[in-house]
């Protein structure tokens, strides 16, 4: 049996809060004419980007919660992929490639290891391209801090500097050479929002497995990977809608008193009198919310919000969320 064509795969990484969704959301968007299948992967057990990506309810994304796709749930990868595929020979799917999105958290090694040490999923799918969205204005002290980070850079075949626009352009220059010293094979290019040519993101050809084998010789062996136990992550949920001021002003105080260790927050929201789900997200000093989808007549409006951090008071920013519920709700 004559096996069709293999599948491309894009492998988008960054540190948490790069900006992997919104150049995602931009591939995705973008009238390229493909049908894309999309595997998000979320280091908590919440996922969140579902909500930042879905634009008319036709795009193919497939979630992998509670674990980081480079070690815990890596066994669950082999298995979408593979039930991707068998979806698409018996006709049920249709996809032109598949992107997969990583936890700001994960190693890409393990992930791109994937690719040529599972039989079936070599023999159905080939490795395009790691894709690495790097954090201007945070990088230099993630590089220090976080070896996932350098990793992320060193695998990447293509690189992209967002948020230049917040550090001056002599911080930017010396993090250019610096990521140019860890990895000098990868393109270096600015990009604002997600503004990219898709053409410089997909069938690029980028990833050569000679050129990993000679930086990383045991490439192809097993890949052990251990994330840091000091961080960890918890989700926020309430089925009644939440105050929008008294919630503004939680994150003020919260930002404000643990802005250093709060390294990712994604929400989505129902605030009280709004007919549409307000969308956030935010890391450290940093915080961006959004009008998303309107909520479906019947839908439960459910307030759902992650945090990922260090030594983050948990107890204390669940029961100081609960007290942002609009007071008609409460009342109620």
């Amino acid at each position: 049996m004559n096996r069709p064509p293999k599948v491309p795969v894009t492998i988008l990484t960054g540190f948490l809060g790069a900006g992997k969704t919104t150049l995602l959301k931009r591939i995705l968007h973008e009238r390229h004419g493909e049908r894309i299948a999309v595997i998000e992967n979320e280091f908590g057990e919440e996922g969140i980007d579902n909500e930042l990506l879905v634009r008319d309810g036709t795009e193919q994304i497939l979630e992998m919660n509670n674990g980081c796709i480079c070690c815990k749930v890596r066994g669950d990868l082999i298995r979408i992929l593979g039930e991707l595929a068998d979806r698409r020979d018996r006709g049920q799917a249709r996809f032109d490639r598949v992107v997969i999105e990583t936890t700001g958290l994960a190693d890409p090694a393990p992930v791109a290891q994937t690719f040529f040490v599972d039989e079936d999923v070599a023999a159905r799918y080939t490795l395009d391209a790691i894709l690495t969205v790097v954090d201007a204005k945070h990088a230099p002290r993630q590089l220090d801090e976080h070896h996932e980070a350098a990793e992320q850079v060193g695998f990447a075949d293509r690189i992209l500097l967002s948020k230049t626009d917040l550090v001056a352009p002599q911080e930017v220059a010396a993090l250019r050479e610096r990521i140019v010293r860890i990895n000098p094979r990868a393109p270096v290019r600015e990009v604002h929002f997600g503004q990219v040519p898709v053409a410089e993101l997909l069938d690029v050809a980028g990833f050569s497995l000679d050129d990993i084998l000679r930086i990383e010789p045991g490439f192809l062996d097993d890949l052990d990977h251990e994330h840091d136990e000091a961080v960890a992550s918890f989700v926020f949920r309430s089925h009644r809608p939440l105050d929008a001021d008294w919630l503004q002003a939680f994150f003020a105080r919260a930002l404000q008193e643990h802005g250093e260790r709060l390294m990712r927050v994604k929400g989505v929201v129902a605030f009280a009198g709004v007919d549409s789900r307000v969308v956030f997200q935010g890391m450290h000093m940093m915080m961006a919310s959004d009008i998303g989808r309107d909520w479906a007549p019947g839908e439960p409006r459910e307030s759902r919000i992650v945090f990922i951090g260090k030594g983050l008071p948990r107890e204390a920013f669940l029961q100081a969320l609960d007290q942002c519920v609009a007071i008609s709700a409460a009342s109620a």
